[in-house]
């Protein structure tokens, strides 16, 4: 078994997702359906749908890990006090039904806007339903929290140039480099985060792809004539279930003309 196929299955049965028979007709035809079109909307739609009616209180949907495990590579972003007047601006890209957003608004120390966009309607329907009925709040107060149907290829359409501080992709790139037809719509979203970040925020992308390929990538697909480039580190989160996976923190940088 794939380490995706096994985050998949394990991922669904934590959520009520009886997909460790894989080989069930029943349930693999989903399992098949999410890893060759995890670009598309409708897929992401029919998973949450399914994961929702099958049980009758809200479970987080983690891919990979949840925020403790990612803790210690995300807060240290989050920190600085100098913006204790203004707002830092977050993106947790491509949240699905993840705690991820959640536990930085609650965790934060200086002031955030954390925003989860996700391309389901159905996931930013099932996470506005859950932080209003939990009344999640912030460490800090004036702190904000908001999720919002976006598909992530047309960030700079949304936000515009240099407007965010920290971008969090928790495998939605993994998710649509591994799909059929989502390696462009990977290099477009790459491109589009490298635009809307301040010239000081970070992009950090957790993942299990070995670091010979993902580094290759990220510095080949986020060159861009006569617009950013792509500074990038990497750090090990550590194994889980047999898994390595990866920090790549992403910086951008201008291209010189």
């Amino acid at each position: 078994m794939s380490p995706l196929t096994h985050i998949l299955t394990t991922a669904g049965r934590r959520a009520g997702m009886v997909l460790t028979a894989v080989h069930t007709r029943r349930h693999s035809s989903l399992t098949t359906e999410l890893i060759e079109n995890m670009d598309k909307k409708a897929t992401w739609d029919r998973l949450y749908t399914e994961n929702s009616s099958r049980t009758t209180s809200f479970k987080n949907f983690e891919w990979f890990f949840g925020f403790d495990s990612v803790q210690d590579f995300i807060m240290p972003f989050l920190q600085d006090e100098s913006h204790s007047e203004s707002l830092l601006q977050v993106l947790d890209m491509g949240c699905g039904t993840s705690a991820l957003g959640p536990c930085i608004y609650r965790h934060s120390v200086v002031p955030v806007q954390v925003t989860c966009a996700d391309i389901s309607p159905v996931a930013v329907r099932l996470m506005q339903e859950h932080v209003r009925a939990k009344a999640i709040n912030p460490h800090h107060p004036s702190s904000l929290l908001e999720f919002l149907e976006l598909d992530c290829t047309q960030l700079h359409g949304h936000y515009g140039c240099s407007s965010l501080d920290l971008i969090v992709d928790k495998g939605t790139t993994d998710a649509l480099l591994r799909s059929r037809e989502g390696r462009g719509k990977a290099s477009q979203v790459l491109r589009q985060c490298l635009k809307v970040l301040r010239s000081s925020g970070s992009l950090l992308q957790f993942s299990d792809e070995d670091p010979d390929a993902r580094l290759l990538w990220l510095e080949t697909e986020g060159q861009e004539p006569g617009g950013m480039a792509a500074d990038v580190r990497v750090q090990e989160v550590g194994e889980l279930r047999g898994v390595c996976y990866y920090c790549y923190h992403v910086t951008p940088r201008p291209v010189e003309q």
